[in-house]
C-alpha cells in the first residue's frame, strides 16, 4: 500500500470516535425504545382505545338532541371526531407508527373481534378511522394523524444524524488538537536529520507528550554542543598543531646544517606534545564506552594514583577515609588524575591535598591548591574544550585545554557531579561528587 494512501493518525482517531459513538448512540436508542419508549407508546394507545370505545358507547346511549354537542366537545377536548356513516374514500392505513399498531390491537381486544382501520383525507388531513360497535349498531371513531405527538424513529433518526455530526466535528478537533505536537515533532525532526537547527518544541499539553518534546528539546540541544565541539576540535586542534610544527620544520633544518643532541630532544618534545594533544582530542571526540564498575578501595586507588604521576608524592596530601566504592575504576583515575595535574601545574609550587568525604547519598573527592584560582565568571567556560585563561593558566605554561572538558565528559557519562569553588585561604577547590553509595 503506498503511503499517501493511508489514512492520517487524524482522521483514524475521528473515524473510530464516530464508530464508537454511533455504537454507544444506537444501543442507548435502543434501550430506550424498548424499556421506555415501546411501554409508554403501549400505555398510551390503551388509554387512546378505552376513551374511543366509551366516546363510541356514550355516544349511541345518548339522546340524539344532545349527540352533537358531546361530538363538539370531544372534538375539543380530545380531538376524536364521531360519525355514523363510514368514511367516504377510504383506504388501507399507510402510516407506519408503532403507535397505530398497538392502538389497533388495544382496541380490537376491548371489542372483542379483529378491528377494520382505514385513512381518509379531508381538508388536506390524514385522519384515522376505525369502526367500532356501539349500541345495536356500528359507528366510526376517528382522529387526524398531527394528534399522534411523539415520533420515537423520527426522534432517533434526528439524533443519530445530529450526534454523527456534532461527533465527527469534535472527533476531528480532538484528533487534530492531539496530533498538532506530533506534526511539530515530525517538523522539527525533519529538519534535524538536514542538519538544520529547529526550534524548540513547546514542553506543554497532555504529560506524554510534554515528556517526548522534552527528551527532543534535550537531545537537540546535545546535538547543538557536538556540531559545536567538532567545530572547536578542529579549529582548536590546527591552532595547536602548528606552533609543534613551526618549531620541528625549522629545528629539522637546523638539524640538517647542524645536528644537535639538544635539537634533537626538542623534537621529540614537539612530537610528544603533538602526540598527547591529538590524544586527547581523540578521546574528546570519540566520547566514554561503557565500563564496567570494581569494587576499589578508595585510600589504596588514591594512593596508588598520586605514586604513578611524576613529581606528585612530594606535594600531594591525601586524606580518605577507609571505604569501599563500586566505581568504574578507569574513568575514576582519568578524572583524578586531569585534575591533579592541572592542580600541580598551576598550584605555584603549594602542596596539594586530596581529600575524600562521605556524603549523606554517596561521596565526593576533592583536589585543593594554593594557586591563583579561577574567576566565578569563568568556572563554566573552563570545561569547554581549549578554553584558556590569560593569567597563569595560559598556554605558555602547559596543557592542551582539554583537560577540563574531558573531565566533565566523563564525570557525565558516568552520572557524576564535577564544580569549582574558591578555597578558604587562596586556591581553588575542585570537587567530584560520586552518586553511588559507598559499599563495604
Amino acid at each position: 500500500m503506498r503511503l499517501s494512501s493511508r489514512l492520517s493518525l487524524t482522521q483514524q482517531n475521528a473515524l473510530l470516535l464516530v464508530v464508537f459513538f454511533l455504537v454507544f448512540e444506537l444501543l442507548v436508542a435502543s434501550a430506550v425504545t424498548y424499556f421506555l419508549m415501546l411501554p409508554m407508546a403501549r400505555r398510551s394507545a390503551a388509554d387512546l382505545a378505552g376513551l374511543m370505545t366509551l366516546s363510541a358507547q356514550t355516544w349511541s346511549e345518548l339522546p340524539p338532541v344532545t349527540r352533537p354537542a358531546f361530538e363538539i366537545e370531544l372534538a375539543r377536548s380530545h380531538a376524536l371526531a364521531l360519525r355514523a356513516e363510514p368514511p367516504q374514500d377510504a383506504a388501507p392505513p399507510s402510516w407506519r407508527e408503532p403507535y397505530l399498531r398497538f392502538l389497533a390491537a388495544s382496541l380490537s381486544a376491548r371489542v372483542g373481534e379483529p378491528v377494520a382501520a382505514s385513512r381518509e383525507e379531508i381538508q388536506g388531513t390524514d385522519w384515522f378511522w376505525v369502526s367500532l360497535p356501539a349500541g345495536s349498531g356500528r359507528l366510526s371513531v376517528g382522529f387526524p394523524h398531527s394528534r399522534i405527538g411523539p415520533r420515537p424513529v423520527h426522534a432517533l433518526l434526528a439524533s443519530l444524524a445530529g450526534g454523527a455530526l456534532l461527533t465527527l466535528l469534535a472527533a476531528w478537533w480532538l484528533a487534530r488538537r492531539a496530533t498538532r505536537p506530533l506534526q511539530r515533532l515530525q517538523q522539527a525532526v525533519t529538519s534535524l536529520g538536514r542538519g538544520q537547527t529547529p526550534e524548540r518544541l513547546p514542553e506543554t499539553g497532555p504529560r506524554e507528550i510534554a515528556a517526548l518534546s522534552r527528551r527532543f528539546n534535550e537531545m537537540a540541544k546535545q546535538v547543538d554542543d557536538l556540531l559545536a565541539a567538532r567545530t572547536v576540535l578542529l579549529a582548536g586542534v590546527s591552532h595547536d598543531l602548528r606552533t609543534p610544527l613551526a618549531r620541528l620544520r625549522l629545528a629539522v633544518e637546523m638539524l640538517v646544517k647542524k645536528p644537535s643532541a639538544e635539537l634533537a630532544a626538542q623534537v621529540e618534545g614537539d612530537i610528544e606534545a603533538m602526540d598527547r594533544l591529538i590524544g586527547d582530542v581523540l578521546t574528546l571526540a570519540r566520547g566514554f564506552g561503557h565500563e564496567a564498575s570494581q569494587r576499589v578501595a578508595l585510600p589504596d586507588l588514591l594512593a596508588d594514583l598520586v605514586r604513578a604521576i611524576p613529581g606528585a608524592a612530594e606535594r600531594v596530601q591525601v586524606a580518605a577515609p577507609a571505604i569501599e566504592l563500586e566505581v568504574p575504576v578507569g574513568a575514576l583515575r582519568r578524572i583524578l588524575a586531569n585534575l591533579l595535574e592541572n592542580a600541580l601545574r598551576y598550584g605555584g609550587g603549594q602542596p596539594v591535598s586530596l581529600r575524600a568525604e562521605v556524603l549523606e547519598d554517596g561521596c565526593r573527592i576533592g583536589v585543593l591548591d594554593r594557586g591563583p584560582g579561577i574567576p566565578e565568571a569563568d568556572r563554566e567556560a573552563v570545561f569547554r574544550p581549549f578554553y584558556r585563561l590569560e593569567a597563569s593558566r595560559s598556554v605558555s605554561t602547559g596543557g592542551s585545554g582539554l583537560g577540563l572538558a574531558i573531565v566533565r565528559q566523563l564525570a557525565e557519562a558516568h552520572g557524576w557531579r564535577v564544580s569549582l569553588q574558591a578555597r578558604p585561604g587562596g586556591g581553588l577547590e575542585v570537587w567530584l561528587e560520586i552518586a553511588p553509595l559507598p559499599v563495604g
